[in-house]
């Protein structure tokens, strides 16, 4: 079974083709081209690289976030309308769980965090069981001091991973018992998201078209500005 992975919540967009055997094509980018200007280039050049064809694909996965709106908005309207157009199933995933399954095997408390922009981060709580996570709190967005407030209540060690860790890791490393994962895991991978989605594939778990949304965990910056526009001409 081949599957198409896109994952554009962070600034790390990136598309892989793999399968149960194996990644067959990857690819990754982080600055420069939007999610509309890559995802399409790179999945038609993994094709021509790797020999392959759309009608090759059996199904498509798509990284649900929380994230950047743009990113989001693009990656799944895009892998929404492949899956019409090849009649191929599809399967969601939140981009923090893709992270978390990246560092599955540490016995801590498993914290993903994105940076959120406006000085605020999404996050949850993971922890390892055998075969891979499970979440134990629901998607979060705060600011860093709410995050630190959260673990301290815990008591428990945590392992942080994400770019929004590394970005305020200044703020975060004050807490005792705190872990950052590397730069490697700044980052939710589209391959991730192909090994997450396959036993769904494969149970037939499949996901329906119409409610593949991304999780807007907030109003857009574009909303709030038409909000204040609209009240500045009221007053």
């Amino acid at each position: 079974m081949l599957v198409l992975g896109i994952e554009t919540s962070t600034p790390a967009a990136s598309v892989t083709i793999g399968s149960e055997q194996g990644i067959i094509a990857s690819s990754l980018v982080t600055r420069g081209a939007g999610p509309g200007d890559f995802i399409l280039p790179a999945v038609e050049f993994m094709m021509e690289q790797s020999g392959l064809s759309y009608r090759n694909l059996s199904a498509i996965a798509v990284g649900l976030g929380p994230g950047l709106f743009t990113g989001m908005r693009v990656g799944v309207a895009t892998a929404k309308t492949m899956a019409q157009a090849l009649s191929v199933p599809i399967v969601g995933a939140s981009s923090l769980d893709l992270l978390a399954f990246d560092v599955r095997y540490s016995d801590k408390l498993i914290c993903p965090v994105f940076d959120a922009k406006r000085s605020e981060v999404f996050f949850a709580f993971y922890r390892q069981v055998p075969g891979g996570i499970t979440r134990e709190t629901s998607f979060t967005v705060g600011s860093p001091d709410r995050l630190v407030a959260e673990i301290q209540g815990s008591g428990e060690d945590f392992l942080l991973v994400g770019n929004g860790a590394l970005l305020y890791k200044d703020a975060l490393e004050k807490v005792d018992k705190v872990e950052f994962g590397s730069m490697a895991y700044a980052f939710p991978r589209a391959a991730s998201l192909v090994e997450l989605a396959l036993p769904r594939l494969f149970m037939e778990d499949y996901d329906r078209l119409f409610d593949i949304e991304p999780y807007y965990m907030r109003r857009s910056d574009a909303e709030i500005n038409w909000d204040r526009g609209m009240q500045r001409k009221k007053a």
